[in-house]
């Protein structure tokens, strides 16, 4: 050791020997680094932990340097850690580029450092590059130009399109455009598309399909929005009002194929037959074609009329059914049927004249469905209307600006009704109560400030032809008095905020027919005519529901917005959850199977419940929507507490709580290691089973007899580190000369046998013998051979050797086979190619017989050729 290096070492000892003695607190581990050591530093080794401030010189192995770029340089401890953090980077040298050039070769680089090239044409660094960088493992990208790759039109082809440019090469990332033939779009829906060089070749894929651009509607609609379709692609529409397609159907689908739609999406006119009437009626108007929504008048010439005065035309025909008239007197009615929740308008009379109407109300929670008028008709009254029950209830009252609402209590149901008032100086503009029906609230009121309402303006109308008082405007909540021309009587309007209600009109409001009977509804036989604004509600028949809107209003003489009765579509199996279930009432096997199987009517529900730990923090349940399941519940995770505490080891963040499916790392004290998985998951409230902390270093190396450790003894091991020992003189190594710590124990026991061990005479062997004269005594690493009797094999190591006053393993002697003339004449087999008749064969040899002449081989016989195994043949069989 020079002086130089004795110097470092004293002042490396001063420096551990300082911090010692001062009692600092320890706060950097030893360090371990890729790349490198410490100087000395298995003498070092026991002072660690050390204190802030110390520092240590190290070097660096070859093709590395400290981040200074001098040979050593000192790795200090901070309150940081150690710096540097990085104590060796990588030099890279730079000699030359393949395939291109640059101006500093034969110059070092640090790891980080960058240096630029250019490549020759056609030529580039690995992917496109042109800047190489000193990393870890050398440069990146190596410093070679390679070939830059190029595509070509060629190697591709497009079916039902064709290449838009005129080149016929690409460079690596250019890109290139491509068109579709006639009646063909990419996979987009475009016309054209475009497609670039990779380094596996051109990317995307071009593609031109087959496509049927948008149809043009005839006297229909589709909710579809594409503008163009692919092949295979259904596409549904629906007629107008009035229309249908040739099928005579109002709804139906075009599929775009491979010339074409398959069919236009056209609508006709529908038209209602001309009627054959009883010759007593008169018909209003005649006409050749009658269309949606033409309306046929009816009187009688003599007698009376039994049915409608008038009947509409609808896409499913006359509705409702023709009059007929009927000589001599028509009967009286008798009081009018009671209905389930609800009740008559007005007083009941013992007897009702042939004409008269009687309407009916439902009482509050239930909803009329049908007529709500019914009409005495020759001594018959006409289809009754039903009250149901409307589970709907109404949410929230909605608040009401500058106003409040008087107090009430919920839940709504239908038909409850709620009071507003409005603040001082505000006026209430509208109804002061607002009702639940089906489920929502009626329009609210305004509250307008008092000193803000607005005025009336008359209005300039030839049909008016006075108005009482004579004025050019109207204050709010003021009568307005106006007469039309040819008309006796007034009528009056009232100015509300600026706008007059009703709005005055001298134009003859037409009543409507009585309604339709829309197809898959409850049977509606009535007569009664209604007037312009009245609304009715339509109940279907079973199994149907009833399509937006749910009603159908008389406007302008004739009914509109006709709801629809669709068919209810039942559902599959409801879906299933996870950590959950479908809840099953405590009802037979047979109703579980049913859920599991069968399907289920639209309307039906299931309600979920959650595995332990879990819960569903909203709605519960599914229902069955024209069979469509509405979304199921989730069921979510409950929290967890604090992880469980292990001894020896710690938690990466501890919280109070936990949310499910969040995760903690564990980590243990110096010197003991994880035993187990160290990350555990909150799954339901719960934790995963936590790891445990064992220690991993070892303290007393074991004991082995005859043996010396090489180098220094240690109070401690770190798991991994290895101790080698030698055997004392004159022992000799028998296996492994190493030991090694894991997880806290010592791995590997070395043997030291005395080498001085001689040996007796050789083990005998069977059908076997030793090729020299036995003694008896042989010296240590004595050699005999083995050899086997004739005919026999012999198997393993003919050679044995004494060592420590054993030998090793002999060999064995495999037996012969034998194959007497008597066996083979009882079999009537000969050998095919030997004619003794005892013949020997070794272990392993192949034998082949054959039938004696005239023999042939027996069923079931072994096939003739076998083979001699440890002295045992099986033989075949002749007959």
């Amino acid at each position: 050791m020079g002086f130089c290096s004795m110097l470092l070492l004293s002042n490396i000892l001063l420096t551990a020997w300082l911090s010692t003695a001062k009692g600092e607190v320890k706060s950097c581990e030893f360090p371990q680094f890729k790349y490198g050591r410490l100087y000395y530093e298995e003498i070092l080794r026991p002072n660690f932990p050390v204190s802030i401030g110390n520092k240590y010189s190290y070097k660096c192995d070859n093709g590395f340097s400290p981040p200074s770029g001098i040979f050593w340089d000192y790795l200090r401890c901070t309150v940081q850690g150690w710096e540097p953090e990085v104590p060796c980077v990588r030099k890279c040298v730079f000699h030359y580029v393949e395939n291109g050039q640059s101006a500093y070769w034969e110059k070092i680089y640090v790891q980080g450092q960058s240096l630029k090239v250019q490549c020759y044409n056609g030529y580039s660094l690995q992917n496109g590059q042109d800047t190489m960088t000193c990393t870890e493992n050398g440069w990146s990208p190596p410093p070679k130009c390679i070939r830059i790759k190029t595509c070509s039109v060629s190697d591709i082809e497009i079916e039902n399109g064709f290449f838009s440019e005129s080149f016929r090469t690409y460079a690596l990332n250019r890109e290139t455009s491509y068109r579709c033939k006639q009646g063909y779009v990419t996979n987009t829906g475009e016309t054209s598309g475009s497609i670039t060089c990779l380094q596996n070749g051109w990317s995307p894929q071009p593609s031109c399909i087959k496509s049927c651009e948008r149809p043009v509607f005839e006297n229909s609609v589709t909710k579809n929005n594409s503008t163009w379709f692919k092949l295979n692609d259904k596409l549904d529409y629906e007629c107008l009002i009035g229309y249908e397609n040739e099928y005579k159907h109002t709804k139906g689908s075009i599929t775009c194929t491979y010339y074409g739609w398959s069919d236009t999406p056209s609508c006709y006119e529908i038209e209602c037959s001309v009627p054959i009437l009883d010759r007593k009626l008169v018909v209003s108007p005649r006409k050749e074609k009658y269309r949606v929504g033409d309306l046929l008048e009816f009187s009688c010439r003599s007698g009376h009329r039994v049915g409608p005065d008038s009947v509409q035309c609808y896409h499913f025909g006359w509705s409702p059914s023709f009059p007929t008239c009927k000589a001599g007197q028509v009967a009286s009615c008798a009081q009018p049927p009671e209905i389930p929740n609800g009740e008559i308008n007005g007083a009941k009379r013992v007897e009702y004249s042939h004409g008269e109407v009687v309407g009916y109300d439902c009482k509050p929670r239930f909803l009329l469905k049908g007529p709500n008028k019914i009409q005495c008709v020759d001594g018959m009254w006409t289809t009754l209307p039903v009250c149901v029950e409307e589970e709907r209830t109404c949410g929230d009252i909605p608040e009401l600006e500058h106003g409040s609402v008087k107090f009430s209590v919920p839940p709504y149901h239908h038909g409850d009704s709620v009071e507003f008032t409005c603040a001082e100086t505000f006026t209430m503009i509208g109804l002061g109560s607002v009702f639940c029906l089906s489920g929502k609230w009626t329009q609210l009121p305004k509250c307008v400030a008092t000193d803000q309402l607005e005025k009336c303006r008359v209005l300039k109308s030839t049909d008016i032809e006075a108005i009482k008082p004579k004025r050019k405007e109207f204050q709010h909540n003021s009568t307005m008095y106006y007469k039309c021309r040819d008309k006796q009587e007034y009528e009056h309007s009232i100015c509300i905020n600026g706008k007059w209600n009703p709005e005055p009109n001298c134009i003859r409001k037409i009543s409507c027919p009585p309604p339709p009977q829309i197809p898959n509804t409850q049977v509606i036989e009535t007569t009664v005519k209604y007037l312009d604004g009245e609304k009715l509600s339509v109940l279907c028949q079973d199994n149907y529901l009833t399509q937006d809107p749910e009603e159908m209003m008389c406007k302008d003489g004739r009914w509109q917005s006709l709801p629809h009765c669709i068919e209810k579509i039942p559902c599959s199996q409801p879906p299933t959850i996870e950590h959950g279930s479908i809840k099953l009432p405590r009802t037979s096997e047979k109703r579980r199977k049913s859920i599991e199987f069968s399907s289920h009517e639209h309307g039906t529900t299931f309600s979920y419940v959650c595995d332990d730990g879990f819960r569903i923090p909203e709605e519960n349940g599914v229902a069955c929507y024209m069979g469509k399941w509405s979304t199921p519940p989730r069921c979510v995770g409950l929290p967890c507490g604090p992880p469980p505490s292990i001894p020896l080891g710690t938690v990466s963040l501890e919280l109070e709580s936990y949310q499910h499916g969040e995760e903690v790392t564990y980590h243990c004290s110096t010197g003991f290691g994880i035993d187990g998985p160290a990350l555990i998951k909150c799954e339901g409230g719960k934790w995963s089973d936590p790891p445990k902390c064992i220690k991993t270093d070892c303290d007393i190396l074991p004991t082995i007899e005859n043996a010396i450790i090489r180098g220094k003894n240690k109070k401690s091991y770190r798991t991994g580190e290895q101790v080698t020992v030698r055997c004392q003189s004159p022992y000799q190594m028998n296996g492994s000369d190493t030991v090694t710590c894991i997880n806290g124990r010592w791995i590997g026991k070395p043997v030291c046998k005395d080498s001085r061990g001689k040996c007796g005479p050789p083990p005998p062997i069977d059908n076997g013998d030793i090729t020299s004269l036995s003694l008896p005594e042989y010296e240590p690493f004595s050699s005999v051979d083995y050899q086997c009797q004739k005919y026999y094999l012999l198997k393993g190591k003919k050679t044995i050797t004494c060592r420590n006053g054993k030998w090793s393993e002999p060999p064995t002697c495999l037996h012969a086979c034998i194959i007497p003339e008597n066996i083979m004449e009882a079999r009537k087999i000969i050998l095919k190619w030997r004619h003794t008749k005892n013949i020997y064969s070794h272990s392993g040899e192949d034998i082949e017989f054959e039938c004696k002449y005239g023999y042939h081989k027996a069923r079931g016989s072994p096939p003739f050729r076998t083979k001699c195994i440890s002295g045992t043949i099986n033989y075949p069989t002749c007959e």
